[in-house]
């Protein structure tokens, strides 16, 4: 136990009782950055150490045994971490099997708290500290993991994904093979096959997804609701609610845009208007499955979408910005269909009275 924090407890009001620790954990493939806070029922922080540890089982045990040599037995403790990418997840899987109290929050969320509280800087350990104030000061909802269906089928959709970026490189590459001064018949000959190897692959996938999504009936009948949709096929609605765990993180549609980066980010200052854009820091995943499906739904006339889209372009005379909004539009849909476990329907109120507003752009 600290020095600090030993004067701390020695000189405190007989009166002063301590709620909890916060441990706030900052997250990245490596490593991780700890903070220990404590709050009491005057609703003071105090932070009590920070350290940091590797992002590996020996850097679990590590962990546990220093947040046990660092609080009191008696106080209950909160764990609290962002839900950045997979690397979270190891830590959180740790800490959920040892009981203890877990949360896990949307970057968005954190980055807001910290800019409430006025850091102008950024680093691990700000972060961490951040997420440890934040932690004691609120009553967080404890973190239900993923199923291993969802988790089997993430890593399916995933894998598909980075199949069909491979491919995009190979056949570019081709091309270039093919229009050179010189063309080498032997290495277009590798990459055609590659590119036929690759193919074979990403029907294999298709396949594992739908055998997945199918072993589940609550996740099967809800995403054959949501494929009702024409354009939106088996493998956009599967990895949609692969990444998003089911939704089980997202607590509204605004929270759902923010976490996909659709959120617009405006940029204006006194009588200047610079040119609004989403923010794109989400979940790029999302924004690349729904690109193809946004086109489908308007090129098969599902009216809400057209209409959307034409009244976008008409008034930016860009046409991907009305693209973009209709990705955003179909998004909220799908989380609106699976919420409410609803088929889709061509009338259905996708928005209602002070829902987002769809003043889009790219």
């Amino acid at each position: 136990m600290s020095k600090d924090y030993k004067k701390r407890i020695s000189l405190k009001d007989e009166s002063e009782s301590f709620i909890k620790y916060s441990v706030g954990n900052d997250i990245s493939k490596e490593k991780f950055d700890c903070c220990i806070s404590l709050i009491n029922n005057q609703q003071q922080v105090s932070i009590i150490a920070t350290r940091s540890f590797s992002n590996t089982p020996a850097g679990f045990k590590s962990f546990e045994a220093w947040v046990n040599q660092k609080c009191k037995h008696d106080i209950p403790i909160v764990f609290l971490m962002e839900a950045t990418g997979v690397y979270y997840e190891h830590l959180a899987w740790f800490l959920h099997k040892a009981k203890r109290s877990v949360s896990v929050i949307l970057p968005n969320k954190a980055k807001k708290y910290l800019q409430s509280l006025g850091y102008k800087s950024k680093n691990d350990k700000i972060d961490a500290k951040g997420l440890a104030q934040m932690g004691a000061e609120q009553r967080i909802e404890q973190w239900c993991p993923p199923t291993s269906e969802i988790l089997h089928l993430r890593s399916i959709t995933r894998h598909r994904q980075a199949l069909q970026e491979t491919r995009t490189r190979l056949n570019n590459q081709l091309e270039g093979q093919r229009y050179a001064e010189h063309i080498n018949n032997e290495v277009v000959s590798h990459l055609e096959q590659l590119i036929e190897t690759i193919d074979t692959q990403i029907k294999q996938t298709e396949k594992m997804i739908k055998e997945t999504v199918k072993k589940d009936e609550g996740m099967y009948r809800k995403i054959n609701n949501i494929t009702q949709i024409k354009g939106v096929g088996l493998v956009t609605a599967a990895t949609v609610i692969a990444e998003t765990g089911g939704f089980h993180m997202i607590k509204n549609q605004r929270q759902l845009v923010s976490y996909a980066g659709y959120d617009v980010v405006e940029n204006q200052s006194g009588n200047r208007v610079g040119k609004t854009k989403i923010s794109k820091k989400g979940n790029s995943r999302i924004r690349r499955i729904l690109h193809l499906p946004s086109l489908s739904v308007v090129r098969n006339g599902e009216l809400q979408f057209v209409n959307l889209n034409q009244r976008v372009f008409e008034r930016t005379k860009i046409k991907m910005k009305g693209y973009v909004a209709v990705q955003r539009k179909l998004l909220v849909l799908i989380y609106t269909l699976w919420r409410k476990d609803e088929v889709y329907n061509k009338e259905h109120p996708v928005m209602q009275s002070g829902s987002l507003s769809f003043r889009m752009v790219s």
